[in-house]
């Protein structure tokens, strides 16, 4: 498996917004509100590399099998989207991908990496917590009275 860093215009941007929909359609059903993964485009996701950075996971015959999406975000690099091909979770390629994001960080002097779970992913509050991810909030989404989203951070 090698990580790459995805450039605005070489990446295979339809693939990627395929692999992000295939690895949050779990999900659909039970958040509330539904994820923003399914207002997302190549165009915006392409974007993304200038001010943040896109990094692929790929297997050794260049097939995706995982990416992340950061941007800086105050003090913290924000990690937006982490998506791993379902049928592959679990076999450490969203551990690689979150590796390079740390030496990202580093590189831009950032000392924390901030990240947003839904509340009710608690197995994903778990598997960060894992990490290293500390919970330090709760945030609502416009229009909810209650929290939606925990606020987890990693202190590089």
């Amino acid at each position: 498996m090698a990580i790459k860093r995805a450039a605005a215009d070489t990446a295979d941007w339809q693939a990627v917004l395929d692999l992000v929909l295939e690895a949050f359609a779990y999900m659909e059903g039970r958040i509330d509100p539904p994820s923003s993964a399914h207002r997302l485009t190549v165009e915006a996701m392409a974007a993304q590399t200038e001010e943040g950075a896109v990094f692929m996971a790929e297997g050794r015959d260049g097939t995706l099998l995982g990416c992340v999406f950061l941007k800086p975000k105050g003090d913290a690099f924000y990690l937006g989207k982490l998506a791993i091909r379902p049928a592959l979770q679990g076999e450490g390629i969203g551990r690689r991908l979150f590796e390079a994001s740390i030496e990202e960080a580093r590189a831009r002097n950032l000392p924390e990496i901030e990240l947003q779970a839904r509340v009710e992913l608690t197995e994903n509050h778990a598997a960060f917590a894992a990490m290293g991810f500390r919970e330090v909030g709760r945030t609502a989404h416009d229009g909810y009275d209650r929290p939606t989203s925990v606020t987890m951070r990693y202190t590089i």
